[in-house]
């Protein structure tokens, strides 16, 4: 267990790394470690805890450079000391990657070098219900008899597992753009977000006519083998569809536009390619687990897959989201590692993450940002879900995108603080 402070202009650091169980069943057993940051503001020092639970799954938490990146945090330091998790397999946690070493006992010295079937069941222990119990140890390291949560997208499908199994932990809950399905509904989740993004794309190449055509030739080289990034690796039709996630944020639409206004034979373009297509190796936590953290107590079997429409199948220049696709594993060189395992994965029956008689019960103050016409969480699943917490209040808008949070500065948070504390209506 170990503990640095530091200092940032405005505010007060602390870094905490903590020993805990790879598998929570199995205490005793192999062990990695869960890293947090603590932000305080000057003065600060002694303000309630509320911990940020990262979007993704996959990726570290926020690294702030001041008191107002990101641009929520200054509304959150006026209330609260900021903790920032590094939710296990990311950032200064134990790291998930190939050459990640496994605990003594575990058959491999790296995750490399394990076999599929050792791989999958150490990715098995890296859902909502590990980060949740993480937590909780942090939440006692820190001496907080309560914190309160701040969950945006899969950070909120983490909040809510929080509910079902420790709500007594929670001050209040906050959520944005983050209230999954409750049950074993997650194809009609897939099959709402394929039909989303066809209006999206639609709605795209009606505001950006030439952007279709430039898309079609781009796909017709994909299948023919030859759009290549600069380091040689090939893009796929399928893996090349998934630059309509662009269009799940603020802004994406011009970003996407951008990008295919470029001379596609041009440096430039296939750097920029490069760089915002989805699901890669720097977080492969993101592509191994994604669909998982849908799997409310069933296998996801490749659920995106199985859910394209007929039309999307006929159709390249209808665009794909945050839909794994299977071939990426065999597209990306840096996932290929993962494919055997992503595989087994797939037909893995997850345990359920949600308890709806433990939600109804959670009488915690919360408020979420359902956002109207979300690419990734669909709003009538997510006002589902909201229906059974007896404390949660909901803010469903269509000013801000799946990003609104990052997007508004300090608006969304500010919204949602004074939401769940009965200052606003809605």
């Amino acid at each position: 267990m170990m503990t640095t402070t530091w200092t940032l202009p405005g505010l007060q650091l602390s870094d905490h790394t903590l020993p805990v169980p790879l598998d929570h069943a199995d205490p005793a057993g192999p062990g990695i470690e869960v890293f947090a940051r603590v932000i305080a503001a000057e003065g600060g020092e002694d303000r309630p805890f509320l911990v940020f639970l990262q979007g993704g799954p996959g990726s570290e938490a926020p690294r702030p450079l001041d008191a107002a990146s990101p641009g929520w945090l200054a509304r959150a330091l006026r209330d609260h000391r900021v903790v920032m998790l590094d939710q296990r397999g990311t950032g200064r946690s134990t790291p998930v990657g190939p050459d990640t070493a496994l605990p003594e006992g575990m058959g491999a010295a790296t995750l490399r070098e394990a076999t599929a079937a050792q791989q999958a069941d150490y990715l098995t222990h890296f859902r909502a219900d590990a980060i949740v119990a993480d937590a909780e140890l942090m939440r006692e390291h820190l001496g907080a008899e309560t914190w309160s949560l701040l969950g945006q997208s899969f950070g909120g499908f983490t909040a809510l597992r929080y509910l079902s199994a420790a709500a007594r932990s929670v001050e209040t809950a906050l959520l944005t753009g983050g209230l999954p399905t409750v049950g074993p509904g997650m194809d009609d989740v897939y099959r709402t977000t394929w039909e989303g993004m066809i209006g999206r794309s639609e709605r795209h190449w009606a505001r950006f006519p030439g952007d279709r055509d430039r898309f079609r030739r781009l796909a017709d080289a994909a299948d023919a083998g030859r759009l290549r990034l600069p380091d040689g690796q090939r893009v796929g039709v399928e893996r090349l569809r998934r630059l309509g996630h662009l269009l799940g944020a603020s802004q994406g639409g011009e970003r996407l536009h951008h990008l295919l206004d470029l001379d596609p034979a041009s440096p430039a373009f296939l750097h920029d390619l490069a760089a915002a297509l989805p699901f890669g190796g720097r977080n492969p936590l993101y592509s191994v687990i994604h669909e998982s953290c849908w799997a409310d107590g069933v296998a996801t079997r490749w659920a995106a897959d199985r859910t394209m429409p007929s039309a999307v199948h006929e159709d390249p220049t209808l665009l794909g989201g945050e839909h794994i696709h299977r071939d990426l594993f065999a597209e990306d060189p840096e996932l290929e590692v993962w494919a055997e395992a992503a595989d087994l994965l797939a037909e893995h029956e997850w345990p359920a993450l949600y308890q709806e008689s433990a939600l109804r019960a959670a009488r915690v103050p919360a408020a979420a940002a359902v956002y109207y016409d979300d690419a990734y969480v669909p709003r009538e699943q997510s006002m589902a879900t909201a229906a059974l917490l007896p404390g949660m209040r909901t803010w469903v808008t269509s000013e801000y995108e799946h990003n609104g949070l990052r997007a508004s500065g300090e608006g969304v948070l500010d919204h949602l603080l004074d939401l769940a504390a009965g200052r606003r209506t809605a």
